[in-house]
């Protein structure tokens, strides 16, 4: 292998595939980075096993090959060296580095131990996904997923594929996000669930994008994303996911209407309160406006009144001024996951969800299960 490489191209793709070259693992071979040298580029692949990545960077390429390089070794190098070419040959197992003023020879392994890492994309199979829309479904989503291990399927993000569209869905038991992408292509009706790490990693990783390619290898039970000059691969959660059809509430008995920062700055300023007991953050919904409060033994207590547009199909809960309590954690993420300037609040009782929308988008709602106060 033999080639000239920028040296700013080569440190952004090496500091990606380091992001997923596994330190800790029982193989050493997986703590490495894999440099497969093909006609006019190089590709950059590393792998932890659960999540692949493979970049393609161009490159004056002499001669091809490939070896795989320690990730921690080649990326200080490489990001200490100056934004001039860089040469690069391996003879053996050996990587020779090779810029103005400096060489370098680090001690590599075969590429025949490195796990194989997709490269491309089948445009037979694959789904186009709008950039912009699904990263931002993915934004409004992500946050809901659990961080409890013992359930894997609530760890991740569910993507229900039907005609036109996917659905995103993410849970952890307590509150539920949903929200639409349409497709610009018509599919083929398919679930599954993938880690939130490489969601958050295309998030991260896709900002020059215009467009996603999606594809789903059944047989290996991977899920592809491409983006750019990067192929990203994850492998599948296995599970069940919850049948969140049956939890989305069919109706309501009230909706309220609030502006989105005086709502927010209600719920920090409960949150001051709300920290010294279970976090609990109570809504009383009065005529033309809630009452947030909380209270603490330790600390004292606050009220703030914030005006709502208020409407109600019965009777009894709009003179009696329902009360409801949530966990004011889960309320700070939905708002900031609102893009739109008010927010909507669908409410039945004090022990029934509430469904939280963005008043500018109706393709996402928001589950949070009330806590039970005495």
């Amino acid at each position: 292998m033999k080639l000239q490489i920028l040296q700013e191209n080569l440190d952004k793709a090496i500091n990606i595939a380091s992001r997923f070259a596994s330190t800790r693992s029982q193989l050493p071979i997986l703590g490495n980075i894999l440099f497969s040298c093909q006609k006019t580029k190089v590709i950059i692949s590393s792998t932890n096993l659960e999540i692949s990545v493979a970049i393609s960077v161009g490159a004056k390429v002499e001669e091809e090959g490939e070896i795989s390089i320690p990730a921690k070794v080649i990326s200080e190098i490489v990001a200490n060296l100056p934004k001039e070419t860089i040469d690069l040959e391996s003879e053996k197992e050996q990587l020779k580095i090779s810029s103005p003023g400096f060489t370098s020879t680090v001690l590599g392994m075969s590429s025949s131990d490195f796990p194989k890492i997709p490269n491309t994309i089948g445009k037979e199979k694959s789904i186009v996904l709008p950039k912009d829309d699904f990263i931002n479904a993915l934004s409004r989503v992500i946050f809901a997923s659990s961080l409890d291990e013992t359930r894997p399927v609530l760890t991740g993000v569910l993507f229900v594929f039907s005609k036109d569209e996917l659905n995103l869905v993410a849970t952890d038991g307590f509150r539920l996000s949903q929200c639409k992408v349409k497709l610009p292509d018509a599919t083929e009706n398919f679930k599954l669930i993938l880690p939130k790490n490489i969601l958050l990693e295309i998030v991260r990783s896709s900002t020059d994008s215009d467009e996603i390619t999606f594809s789903f290898n059944e047989k290996e039970k991977q899920a592809l994303f491409g983006f750019g000059n990067t192929i990203l691969v994850s492998r599948l959660l296995e599970g069940e996911y919850p049948d969140f059809e049956k939890i989305l509430p069919k109706e309501s008995k009230m909706s309220v209407r609030l502006d989105k920062e005086e709502l927010l700055r209600a719920v920090k300023l409960s949150s001051v309160f709300a920290r010294d007991s279970a976090n609990i953050v109570k809504f009383k919904i009065l005529k033309e406006s809630i009452k947030v409060s909380a209270e603490s033994g330790s600390s004292g207590s606050q009220d703030t009144k914030v005006d709502a547009k208020i409407e109600s199909r019965d009777s009894d809960l709009e003179s009696g001024g329902l009360e409801i309590a949530f966990n004011y954690r889960f309320l700070e993420d939905f708002i900031h996951s609102v893009k739109g300037e008010e927010v909507e609040i669908k409410l039945s009782s004090e022990s029934a969800a509430g469904v939280f929308k963005d008043s500018g988008e109706v393709d996402y709602l928001h589950l949070i299960m009330p806590v039970k106060v005495q």
